[in-house]
């Protein structure tokens, strides 16, 4: 038993606390933070392990998103007197916005992805330009998701596909690392909750435009 935690414990307990953090993000509860806080630190461990560089610096990311979007949500709907933030359509302006950062977080993660490692002579990332596009593209969809923009399940449906192309490729190099193995399963199960979430969120907002 105690081996079996050793080898699986880390990649399995991540998976089931992100699981409950889709499972919120879906029916639009603010429980969806403290569990990906969770999951995030779990993460964390599983990428360092497995040298997945840029995605671990995104866990560190979503620890800070998930205290931002627990505020937000809380704080937005206390100051406008009602129980929830509504969800909202990204505009115009946002999506050059956030076009314009999400490029230059990619340059800069995959600056560092070729650089930083051959400076501090580690090894590097394996697959350094799709690792920094799934990455900056999921820094942009968890702001997104904090501030209740729907269209963020649209950039979650590609990002989960490749990245669970991505860690089934690493699980094969990394023969042993069954963590990875739970990832792939995680991100297919993301990839059909992120489809489910957009549907979901859609009756929401047509229910809120209503009352």
């Amino acid at each position: 038993m105690l081996e079996y935690i050793k080898m699986y414990g880390m990649g399995a307990a991540g998976t089931l606390a992100s699981l409950i953090y889709l499972y919120y993000s879906i029916r639009e509860k603010v429980w969806l933070w403290p569990w990906g806080i969770i999951a995030s630190a779990l993460s964390i461990w599983v990428f360092f392990s497995t040298r997945l560089y840029a995605d671990m610096s995104l866990q560190f990311y979503y620890l800070i998103v998930s205290f931002y979007g627990w505020w937000y949500w809380t704080s937005s709907a206390m100051r406008k007197n009602k129980e929830e933030v509504p969800i909202n359509k990204v505009s115009k302006k946002q999506v050059l916005h956030l076009s314009l950062i999400g490029l230059g977080i990619y340059l800069v993660l995959l600056v560092a992805l070729l650089k930083i490692p051959l400076m501090l002579e580690i090894a590097g990332s394996e697959m350094p330009y799709l690792d920094a596009a799934t990455t900056a593209a999921s820094f942009m969809a968890t702001w997104m998701l904090a501030r209740k923009i729907i269209e963020h399940w649209l950039i979650w449906i590609v990002v989960d596909l490749v990245s669970m192309v991505m860690y089934l490729y690493k699980a094969s190099v990394y023969g042993s690392s069954t963590d990875l193995y739970f990832y792939s399963f995680l991100f297919l199960i993301y990839t059909i909750g992120a489809y489910w979430g957009y549907k979901q969120w859609q009756k929401i907002m047509v229910s809120e435009k209503k009352a």
